[in-house]
């Protein structure tokens, strides 16, 4: 199937629209087939539900002396130590089943299942790879899989090695509804045939089942078995966000959703944004952190209970996913009150920031509402399977499991990669689409347009002729550099691409960006990169060696920065870093921010970077920092329009430019003062694995600090090290640079300054340890003889102070307390 992406880090998304209709006739009747329970004779009732014995076949396990509280159907396993599969039948074709695996690890003479590792797949999905329990008790995994134009359907089983073989407690397996996903056929070109494709190309895979303002619901309580969570874990600001419930019975008239697209309970409670709040009520979900090319479809659940006066056909909220994604919602006008009905989108991985987030809102007088959300990942059809046959030639078309042994892998094949980022626009301003709903409430959308520095098409002939072609490389040198991307030269990899570390025939060592395949949503980030690296230069910017252009290839050449970026020597588990030390840390500091004030009143001209954070700070061999990733940036002259989306990273968004679309200069400062946190608490700008008050760093540690917590927040490794002094004047600059205007913000020359006032109180005392006052009390406050004494008060209009000028003014680290 064919995507047509836009600008990264722009999202993939689609609107599906609808192709069938279903009632609340529907006489679906949950099959009692098939409810398997592995490795055992014997038939067991699970709250009512029937799993019969999968007979005796080689291979089954029983738990030795099960504890009193294991359930029966985990006190057996089915486990296959070679390629082996259940063959089942589904009740239609073209149709989807409902998959459900529960996996409990036992230990049964010598064979530790917990150390397994196995790969599920489901006639031609591949659903689990490299699969393991763990030590966990007990866990299932959901799919539902489409069948493609036959009655039987394999689940394969293929242990990674002879030492490590599959197992399975229990199957469930049964066809669903007509129509559970009822995409419609046309695309937002208009083309026949390219939406219909997600249903019959890709399994889903769900990730997160959300009752919105409401409790957990069981399988027992939803038709399907599905489970659902509530949704308190994943939201920012519980302040904002109201629970309301339905004492009635949703209206199911045909044109919304149906009876089993989600429970009744689910279309009963809802989260509506409190009034008085102009802020977007937002959910966060963190997604796949291993696959970077995921795609994923989310489905948001709505049924107006609420609100009969949105009538109007002018009122209404807006839905958005991530930063490039709104659309209108209008219950009364779309459907009727109280009428159930879903909106789907599909949307790509991000590869940094590896979040869904989704967000209502609207203007106070209008009630914005969220019922439930999905967010299933996509899994794309991988490979044909043969079909077992009897001695006739006959398929077989009962339960029962094969045994057969293998010669080649299959390889999971997920494509199509963006970022996301939440976004929303001020109460006067319109949704970035507002979209036209098809019968069923489900419409098509691809979005194309995507402002930046540079508005034409990198395959126009305008914009070749724009590009400095002294710059160019071609693809054959590319190739000598990387010895022909060798993975053993992978340095890294980005939301763009992988980068590789190369050597150019005159010896110099680079690093080669080259973008993904397929990634055509990275053109105007390419052409961007270029554009602003070959017209700028600064000791603190990274340099741009050239580009390649070449064979649909998008690569970019860079000097070398040995030390990888400034996240890796901070938290990243991955990376065997020495510890920074305060010294190295505020240096770091002191470099970037001198290359952001150079963008910001150096350049010709000037330059917002809008993507500031962690990662796209690089290190060089003696540790000096230089801002790279300029794909995004934008010129400081031009303003946001009404189509235009947020664009940054999530936990380092300006809450003033996602509030009303004002992006400026001191965005980057906001940015920057939680990369200051990062560098003195050593840890991520946003981890939704935190509990939900320290999912996000800066508000997180703003409320420490102002509660004279410091060491609760401190990176261990620092504590006793910093000089009081230099410490609170760090957490000053840190407090002003996260407040909530731009206008209380400060320049970056004045964050430069006080960063450089905070090395030399540092240095000061480094002959002093251990320090006087090295217990971090609860007053953080400067003396007033010592803010007397700090350049941060600088009057003037300082923004004009360019690099040049800049070199002379600056007192070096020496000199600033002289």
């Amino acid at each position: 199937m064919d995507f047509i992406l836009s600008n990264f880090p722009l999202l993939l998304l689609i609107l599906l629209s609808s192709l069938f209709i279903i009632s609340t006739n529907s006489q679906y009747i949950l099959p009692k087939h098939h409810f398997i329970n592995c490795g055992s004779q014997s038939s067991i009732d699970v709250n009512g539900t029937v799993f019969t014995g999968d007979d005796n076949f080689s291979g089954g396990l029983t738990a030795d002396n099960p504890t009193p509280n294991t359930p029966p159907i985990y006190q057996t396993a089915r486990v296959f130590t070679q390629k082996s599969w259940y063959e089942l039948h589904a009740d239609a074709n073209n149709s989807f089943v409902m998959v459900r695996l529960h996996f409990s690890p036992f230990r049964y003479n010598g064979i530790e299942l917990s150390d397994s590792k196995f790969h599920v797949s489901v006639s031609g999905f591949v659903l689990l790879s490299d699969f393991n329990t763990g030590a966990i008790t007990s866990i299932t995994r959901d799919f539902i899989v489409p069948i493609r134009s036959v009655t039987t359907f394999r689940i394969e089983f293929t242990p990674t090695d002879s030492s490590s073989p599959a197992f399975v407690n229990a199957v469930e397996a049964f066809t669903t509804p007509p129509g559970l996903f009822r995409h419609g056929s046309v695309s937002a070109t208009g083309e026949n045939g390219e939406v219909n494709n997600v249903a019959s190309s890709y399994a889903f895979v769900p990730v997160y089942r959300i009752n919105v303002g409401g409790e957990p619901i069981d399988v027992d309580r939803d038709t399907l078995r599905r489970n659902w969570t509530p949704d308190d874990p994943y939201i920012f600001r519980t302040e904002a966000a109201t629970n309301r419930s339905f004492p009635g019975t949703p209206s199911y008239n045909g044109l919304g959703s149906s009876a089993f697209d989600a429970p009744d309970d689910v279309y009963k409670t809802a989260k509506i944004l409190t009034s008085g709040f102009s802020v977007n009520l937002t959910w966060s979900f963190t997604v796949n952190t291993v696959n970077t090319n995921a795609m994923y479809l989310v489905r948001a659940h709505f049924c107006d209970f609420i609100s009969p006066g949105l009538s109007d056909a002018n009122a209404g909220f807006s839905f958005f996913v991530n930063s490039g994604y709104a659309q209108k919602i209008k219950p009364a006008e779309m459907y009727a009150v109280q009428v159930p009905f879903y909106i789907d989108i599909v949307v790509s991985n991000s590869v940094e920031s590896r979040f869904v987030n989704v967000s209502i809102g609207g203007p106070n007088n209008q009630t914005a509402m969220l019922n439930g959300l999905e967010i299933m990942e996509l899994v794309k059809y991988s490979g044909v399977v043969d079909h077992i046959r009897n001695n006739d030639g006959k398929k077989i078309r009962k339960v029962y499991i094969v045994f057969a042994c293998v010669t080649g892998g299959v390889t999971l094949v997920l494509v199509f990669l963006a970022s996301f980022f939440f976004g929303s626009k001020c109460r006067r301003a319109k949704p970035a689409v507002e979209a036209k709903p098809e019968v069923n409430g489900v419409s098509s959308h691809v979005l194309s347009s995507y402002p930046s520095i540079v508005n034409f098409s990198i395959n126009s002939p305008s914009q070749r002729s724009n590009l400095n072609h002294s710059l160019r490389f071609l693809f054959d040198d590319i190739l000598q550099a990387t010895n022909s991307f060798d993975e053993k030269l992978l340095i890294g990899r980005g939301g763009f691409g992988k980068v590789y570390r190369g050597t150019l025939p005159n010896g110099m060592i680079v690093a080669v960006k080259r973008g993904a395949k397929g990634h055509e949503q990275g053109r105007p980030e390419f052409v961007t990169e270029i554009t602003v690296l070959s017209n700028i230069e600064h000791r603190y910017l990274v340099t741009l060696i050239g580009y390649c252009d070449e064979k649909s290839e998008m690569i970019l050449v860079y000097e070398y920065m040995e030390k990888g970026t400034l996240q890796e020597h901070l938290y990243d588990e991955n990376k065997d870093h020495p510890k920074l030390s305060w010294n190295q840390r505020l240096e770091i500091c002191i470099s970037a921010t001198q290359g952001l004030h150079y963008l910001h009143t150096g350049s010709d001209p000037r330059i917002i970077h809008r993507d500031v954070k962690s990662t796209n700070i690089l290190l060089n061999e003696n540790y000096v920092a230089k801002v790279a990733d300029f794909g995004i940036s934008r010129l400081d002259n031009v303003e946001e329009n009404e189509n235009s989306y947020i664009k940054g990273s999530f936990g380092y968004l300006d809450p003033e430019y996602i509030k009303c679309m004002i992006l400026t200069q001191k965005s980057d400062v906001y940015s920057f003062g939680v990369v200051l946190l990062e560098v003195l608490c050593a840890r991520s700008a946003l981890n939704n694995t935190l509990p939900q008050k320290e999912a996000n760093l800066a508000d997180w540690a703003i409320k420490n600090i102002k509660d004279g917590k410091v060491e609760a927040i401190m990176d261990p490794y620092l504590i006793d090290t910093i000089n009081p002094d230099s410490l609170r004047k760090f957490l000053e600059i840190v407090e002003r640079c996260l407040k909530d205007t731009g206008d209380e913000r400060p320049n970056m020359i004045n964050v430069l300054w006080d960063l450089k006032c905070a090395l030399n109180l540092q240095q000061i005392s480094m002959d002093k340890e251990p320090y006087e006052d090295s217990t971090m009390n609860s007053s953080l406050h400067l003396s007033m003889s010592m803010t007397h004494r700090l350049p941060s008060s600088m009057s003037g209009d300082d923004s004009v102070v360019n690099e040049h000028s800049a070199a002379t003014i600056y007192p070096s680290e020496s000199e600033v307390l002289s």
